[in-house]
């Protein structure tokens, strides 16, 4: 009897793989313009080529080995053309991927679409995305980390299963298929005995080699003897002889691929290591000696190097790029020409260092802008395609960040006031202008213009490098600089020298390229020209507020509409290129009514109301060198008064808005204890006496507050050679408190307002909790602090106000409390607030022991996955301890023994994440901080390569408690190490008689390279006779280390097909509330994805009509049944509802194993799908939740000890969501 094995395999994902290494150096901190309008961009379209007129590729995160072997088949024409000459009519097209019986060839499509985009459309760099799609790479696949070998090895096997049945189903071996032959004579009877080989690529060493051509006469000249210890059996001589082994080349390709093994390990360390030594190979070179036959023509075997593929890093991580000729000259070929030194001339300084000076070249990219303003992240991406390097790799060692560099040189640049735009001023300008545009002529100079003919590319070839979105030229002998390093050549490609392009190739992008996908490019083309004309337009106007002067009147120190603002505003959009004489002329024509002068005035409303500050001169200016901004309000008046009134304009004489506090007088003039708050507007160059005049008071002593400064002390009275100051001088603003009072009246009125004024200013302090478990007079105190204000000094005032010993300031330190009570990191000395990212307002514990130093780091770390809130122990490591040390510590502190425990980094959802595997790493090179939160896991890492995958048993159990399906189980019960037993409500659903188990069979550890076969012979055989594994790498299956493995017994073996869906059927049981046994059902999906293909299915299975059933998926996780309705086979005109048609995708997710519930309506017309079992997971899932929610709120109670009654109470974590990823059938 054969059984056969449904395997579940729980695939577990992590968020974030390794990242290739990119430079986003150019990238702004400052995501969000500031300002007082957010004008809504433009979506702006990809960017235009650049002068090189060739298009990258974008890097999805981790995909630039990718980009660079796509680049490399780009540009071999041969292989291009050829994929270009299938057809629709052997491809298939786009439109029908998802019909059911077309055959859409879908990843020679997505490459043909690709090609075609990096020849012709103007675009910066092409996306991968759905080329990337169409082989299944996950998002998760397109971050992750690949060798470019393997990827040339595996897209060339899927472009050939993909192309089975067309023309080209030999394009691969046509191009780059050859063969070895390898020999071994007989030096007896020189009999030949010979063994052919095939190859699409051929892997060369690269240690202890001097270069390619050692290499391969290594491989294919010298003679491997046999004899001595070592001798050959012959079989024409019957006995051991000395022979000859030597290996040829039999055939050889049009193209000719080279790895290079760069990549070794070292069996004394036991890790793999990159060889970086010097390694050579020829532009051109002779591959006759290495043939089996060397009769034909020299130029037979000569071939050209045109691409060499670039690995830059180590063996664990790094960055691909691609040097590659132009063959048939599609791109401009310019590049930075070297100088020779001239003599450093005071006037015109060109010597190589000043020229290279940050300061010269940020100039000079300004120079260029209009009106020498730019954006700071637009100016770091301006300097990399100048210079072809970031700041950050060439400058911020020795001149640190752009944006500091920009502060540094505030004589010559201005940044605005959120730093986000930086400006060149006209000073620096102008001394830019006479040192620099001599310079800038000579830096960048282009090569004269090619002649079409064979020699001038012979003698000048056309080298690129292309790394990603970025091409630049290069010259022929910068690939010597690939021979060695960390950076260094991996893969070369060779043509045949023989091969040549037709003339009409030549500079000719649309060469060769269908007619279908020429339309396709031209109509893409002329999109990106409308919408970059739309973006253009869109970036280049301005929104304008016009207020008229005819429709305000001044009053109470400000300007103000006389009806409503409404009808005094008037919007206007306006381009910021023209003139301001032409916004002048535009809003002529708008108010046909005015008469006299027109002066147009930049105004701002403040608090007091509108208020003009500046007027605009120069007609012949554009708005973008007058400085307007979007959404500026502009004032259109005479120049001279509004209503009548002088107006008196510029920000000297702002209208500050004051609050003034006073006794009120009553009618006898007796005063009163009420105190008065009235505001009053006062000009900003006014003296500050003139409150005095005002409030119509003779007499008295003014106290200024200024809105941020806290307490009784922050009442400061002006003395009277003070009071002619202006307001300004005294440094009042908008929102600012006066108070006024006789020199005869007490401090009462003082004494009442405090509880006011530092009622406002409560957020400039913190709050230090004494958790020293030392007794004090005080718990807590308030210290007074600034975001520049050190630790320490807060640290020291803190123990001098709670009175606590003076030896607390060596052995002591401040932790921040979280809003649930939590201590986190202790903070050092040396920072300051800000630098601490501490906010004003929050709570900090005085806490025993020194904080950690910059060399230490501050670990929590927990036993077990399952840690609650306020479990974790503490410890203070050094960074550079090894992750085996660290473990041995935090074991020792947890009074742990053994060596079965590993450890892993708790991930953003407080749950464990990947081990911690290289145990010999620094907590340093994993990039662990101070605050991480590690937790010790019981049980030993396999070896690395090495997969730990639990095994369990699912079966079905009778209602007497036996298994069902065998009886001869005596010899398994033992090795059955313990059970799993899950209710129904993990399993198949509301079936009482039968219930649901899984047992734990064993933990098997097993190589990534292993196949299932070799899995099967992992001693798992129990009462197993047979096992229907195939012959798979489990690699291929992407199983990662959280894998488990379930195994079922069926009762006869099934063929499944590729599309082919197993789901477990129930019949519901009329009345009663169950179901009944289950029964596997296997759909064919391939008929169709759709709610009426499955109920089709499910009805003739049970041999029922099909209107009569009910079916719906059941939610084991939620206890919850979803009916499978087929109400949207009704719509037939919305063809968007086909998507939506698909069980495969939201919401029901249906794949392999599901449970499907079916109604027989002929004898259960009961709408309920559910089962008493479900009500009673329900509501124990109810109990869980409110049990947690009341362990929540008795800690927030238990933690109110620590924090204060004064601070905002702590809100309830709201529940982690889990994350789910739907993986699609692969068999």
């Amino acid at each position: 009897m054969s059984l056969f094995f449904f395997l579940r395999v729980v695939f577990s994902f992590t968020m974030f793989g390794n990242l290739f290494e990119e430079d986003y150096s150019t990238v702004s901190n400052n995501q969000y313009g500031k300002g007082k309008k957010l004008k809504s961009k433009v979506l702006e379209p990809p960017a235009p080529r650049e002068f090189t007129n060739l298009s990258g590729i974008r890097n999805q995160g981790g995909t630039c080995y990718l980009n660079s072997l796509l680049q490399t088949l780009h540009f071999t024409p041969e292989f291009r053309e050829a994929l270009f000459s299938l057809g629709p009519e052997e491809l298939g097209l786009f439109e029908d991927k998802d019909k059911p019986d077309a055959k859409v060839r879908i990843i020679p499509l997505q490459l043909q679409r690709l090609f075609a985009q990096l020849l012709l459309l103007d675009q910066e760099a092409a996306s991968t995305t759905d080329l990337t799609d169409s082989f299944g790479w996950t998002s998760n696949e397109e971050m992750r980390q690949h060798d470019v070998q393997e990827l040339n090895r595996i897209l060339f096997s899927a472009l050939e299963t993909s192309l089975v049945g067309t023309s080209g189903h030999d394009l691969i071996n046509r191009l780059y298929h050859g063969t070895i032959v390898n020999q071994i004579v007989c030096k007896e009877c020189k009999n030949v005995s010979e063994r052919q080989e095939d190859f699409l690529d051929l892997t060369v060493a690269v240690k202890n080699v001097s270069g390619l051509e050692d290499a391969l006469w290594n491989m294919y000249v010298e003679e491997e003897v046999f004899d001595c210890d070592n001798l050959y059996h012959c079989g024409t001589c019957d006995r051991l002889v000395k022979a000859a082994k030597l290996a040829k080349l039999r055939k050889l390709p049009p193209f000719l691929t080279v790895s290079l093994l760069r990549f070794n390990f070292d069996f004394v360390k036991c890790e793999r290591y990159k060889e970086t030594s010097c390694y050579k190979f020829p532009l051109r070179i002779n591959l006759k000696p290495f043939c089996e036959q060397s009769e034909l023509d020299d130029l037979e075997y000569i071939y050209d190097l045109f691409s060499v593929i670039i690995h830059k890093g180590g063996c664990y991580g790094g960055h691909y790029h691609v040097y590659i000729k132009d063959v048939d000259h599609l791109g401009n070929w310019q590049f930075q020409e070297e100088k020779s030194k001239p003599d450093v001339n005071l006037k015109h300084p060109q010597n190589e260092e000043e020229i290279d000076h940050p300061l010269m070249i940020l100039k000079a990219i300004l120079l260029q802008e209009e009106n020498n303003l730019i954006p700071v992240d637009q100016l770091g991406q301006k300097l990399l395609k100048k210079i072809g390097i970031s700041w950050n790799k060439k400058y911020r060692k020795q001149h640190g960040p752009l944006r500091k560099f920009l502060q540094l040189h505030s004589q010559i640049f201005l940044l605005s006031a959120d730093e986000s735009t930086v400006r060149l001023l006209k000073n620096g300008s102008l001394l830019a202008e006479t040192d620099f545009q001599s310079n800038d002529q000579q830096i960048f100079k282009t090569l004269p213009p090619e002649s079409p003919g064979l020699n001038n590319s012979i003698s000048c070839p056309h080298w690129f490098d292309i790394n990603d979105s970025k091409v630049q030229p290069i010259r022929e002998k910068d690939i010597e600089q690939q021979f060695q390093g960390k950076e260094s050549a991996y893969m070369l490609f060779y043509r045949k020298s023989q091969l040549q392009r037709p003339p009409e190739a030549r500079a000719n992008p649309r060469y060769g390229v269908p007619c279908h996908l020429l339309n396709e490019m031209d109509a893409a083309n002329i999109e990106l020209q409308t919408k970059r004309a739309e973006c253009d337009s869109a970036n280049n106007t301005l929104e304008l507020h016009l207020h008229l002067g005819p429709q305000y009147h001044f009053f109470n120190g400000a300007l103000h509409p006389v009806v409503s603002q409404t009808e005094s505003v008037w919007d206007l959009t306006f381009d910021k290129r023209k003139t301001l004489g032409d916004l002048r002329q535009s809003i002529f024509q708008l108010l046909e009514f005015w008469e006299g002068d027109m002066v147009l005035s930049v105004a701002k409303l403040v608090p007091a109301g509108l208020h003009i500050y500046q007027t605009l001169d120069g007609d012949e200016l554009t708005l973008c060198e007058t400085e307007i901004a979007d959404g500026e309000d502009i004032f259109v008046w005479n120049g001279v008064e509004v209503g009548g009134v002088h107006i008196q304009t510029g920000i000297d004489c702002e209208p500050l808005l004051l609050n003034v506090l006073h006794l009120d007088t009553s009618s006898e003039g007796e005063k009163c204890r009420q105190v008065i708050e009235s505001p009053h507007v006062f000009p900003s160059n006014a003296e500050v006496g003139t409150v005095l005049t005002a409030l119509a008071i003779p007499a008295g002593v003014i106290f200024i507050n200024s809105a941020g400064c806290p307490g009784r002390e922050s009442w400061t009275a002006v003395p009277k050679e003070d009071m002619r100051k202006t307001f300004r001088e005294q440094g009042l603003r908008n929102g600012s408190s006066v108070l006024i009072r006789d020199s005869h009246d007490d401090n009462s009125l003082l004494t009442e307002e405090e509880k006011w004024v530092t009622s406002m200013n409560e957020i400039d302090w913190l709050h230090v909790k004494n958790l020293c478990q030392l007794e004090s007079e005080e718990k807590q105190v308030k210290i007074a602090a600034t975001v520049n204000t050190v630790v320490f000094d807060i640290r020291i005032k803190a123990i001098k106000e709670l009175k606590l010993m003076k030896e607390l300031a060596d052995n002591s330190c401040l932790r921040p409390i979280d809003r649930n009570g939590k201590l986190l990191c202790p903070v050092p000395d040396s920072y300051t607030l800000k630098e601490a990212e501490l906010k004003m307002g929050s709570s900090l514990g005085l806490c025993l022991g020194k904080a950690p130093s910059s060399s230490q780091l501050f670990l929590f770390f927990a036993m077990g996955s399952d840690v609650q809130p306020g479990t974790e122990m503490e410890i203070i490591v050094e960074e550079t301890v090894s992750v085996r040390d660290c473990l041995k510590l935090m074991l020792e502190k947890s009074g742990l023994q053994g060596d079965a425990w590993h450890l892993r980094k708790m991930d953003w959802c407080y749950e464990a994440g990947e081990p911690l595997c290289e145990e010999d790493a620094t907590l340093k090179e994993l990039l662990l901080c101070s605050g991480d939160t590690l937790l010790l896991i019981e049980g030993q890492l396999p070896p690395p390569g090495f997969l730990k995958v639990p095994i369990w048993w699912y079966q079905l159990q009778g209602p007497s408690g036996h298994w069902e399906g065998h009886q001869d189980q005596t010899n398994c019960t033992s090795f059955w190490g313990r059970a799993r037993r899950a209710a129904s409500s993990q399993g198949v659903p509301g079936n009482e008689p039968a219930e649901v188990s899984l047992l734990y069979l064993v933990d098997i550890e097993i190589s990534e390279d292993a196949t299932l076969a070799e899995l099967k012979s992992q001693k798992i055989k129990c009462y197993v006779t047979q096992y229907y594994f195939v012959s798979l790498i489990i690699r291929e299956y992407k199983l990662g280390r959280r894998i488990e493995i379930c195994l079922e017994p069926l009762q006869k073996g099934e063929n499944l097909g590729p599309q082919d869906v197993l789901l477990r059927t129930q019949m519901r049981i009329p009345g009663e509330r169950t179901y009944a046994p289950a029964l596997d059902l296997v759909w064919d999906a391939a008929q169709g994805r759709t709610p009426g293909s499955l109920r089709q299915r499910v009805a003739d299975f049970y041999c029922l009509p099909v209107e009569k059933i009910e079916i719906a998926k059941y939610f084991p996780e939620k206890f919850e049944w979803l009916p499978i309705s087929s109400w949207n086979q009704q719509i037939t005109k919305r063809k968007k509802k086909k998507k939506q048609d698909c069980l495969q995708g939201a919401p029901y997710y249906l794949k392999d194993g599901d449970t499907i519930g079916v109604k027989n309506l002929l004898v259960d017309d009961d709408d309920d799908f559910s089962t008493i079992r479900d009500d009673i997971g329900k509501e124990k899932q109810k109990q869980l939740a409110l049990g947690k929610r009341k362990s929540r709120e008795a800690l927030h109670e238990q933690s109110s000890n620590i924090l204060s009654s004064a601070e905002m109470p702590a809100r309830p974590r709201a529940p982690e969501a889990s994350l789910s990823i739907h993986v699609g059938s692969f068999r």
